[in-house]
């Protein structure tokens, strides 16, 4: 199925944690409130956080439940993992020093996740599963992003993969040294973050192309292109709208966007920023 081309429209949503499916969903439905559909898109493409947004998102699930829920008490199976963002990038710089590229730059983070002591597959499917439902790929495009630990191969799966749809999220959300990565046909995956928190250029083609998210990217990252050149290959066939968290949701992702208790902040925050931002989306997405 063609989904881009004159007229058609992409919506891409980026990683950043349980703080970001909270201000993602926060966003989205405070857009939907105001009658702003977004979902409306004939692609979207979503990264980490972003793959399990899209995924209710294009499973037709309820936005301002889906808010709702957010502020709610914390499922009993989502556990605070420790994370700490210093010693993340410290971890991957020492991995990424001699990389010659980046595959190989990817593949090095890959083989840092495999080593990685982390809670065990089956109770990590059993999270995502929760967070997203039991339904299989939705009929209207989607396309969630993982890369490949072994070789440090970047892929963009879609119902056409062959992917069960829980895997191919799982996958997505697999932060290496926080969690592990997902094993799929005798592979182990990993969270397609790595390559660029938002992968927007995966929607090159559409007429109009609305990226929401959580953080902007890496400038000179070596593991793949920076949200700038993602948006000057957008813009060479159609226009581009940009929403990235503001302060104050900034503020509310705290130190550690992977602790469950951001949730309610988070997503009181994207829905305070879809007040402002909701006009300028509305004369972009028609």
């Amino acid at each position: 199925m063609d989904t881009t081309g004159p007229g058609s429209r992409a919506l891409v949503l980026g990683g950043g944690g349980i703080a970001g499916i909270g201000w993602e969903i926060g966003l989205l439905s405070g857009l939907a409130a105001a009658g702003v559909d977004v979902g409306a898109a004939d692609l979207v493409v979503g990264t980490s956080a972003g793959s399990v947004v899209g995924t209710l998102l294009r499973s037709g699930a309820d936005l301002q439940e889906a808010h709702a829920a957010q502020l709610g008490p914390v499922p009993a199976g989502e556990r605070a993992v420790p994370f700490d963002g210093g010693s993340f990038f410290t971890a991957l710089a020492e991995a990424l020093a001699g990389a010659t590229g980046e595959q190989d730059a990817r593949a090095r983070v890959g083989a840092l996740a495999l080593r990685a002591e982390t809670m065990p597959e089956s109770e990590r499917r059993a999270v995502i599963g929760a967070r997203i439902g039991s339904a299989g790929w939705p009929a209207a495009r989607l396309v969630v992003t993982a890369i490949d630990t072994a070789d440090g191969e970047f892929l963009a799966v879609d119902r056409d993969t062959g992917w069960p749809l829980l895997d191919a999220v799982a996958a997505s959300c697999a932060v290496p040294g926080v969690y592990p990565p997902i094993t799929v046909g005798g592979r182990r995956f990993m969270d397609g973050g790595l390559r660029s928190p938002t992968n927007a250029d995966l929607a090159a083609g559409c007429d109009r192309v609305l990226v929401v998210a959580p953080m902007g990217g890496f400038p000179g990252s070596p593991l793949g292109p920076s949200l700038d050149d993602e948006l000057a290959t957008l813009r060479r066939d159609g226009e581009v709208h940009l929403v990235l968290a503001d302060e104050a949701a900034r503020a509310a992702f705290g130190t550690n966007p992977l602790d469950p208790a951001t949730r309610a902040p988070a997503a009181r925050a994207g829905r305070a920023q879809a007040e402002r931002v909701a006009e300028e989306v509305r004369a972009f997405w028609g």
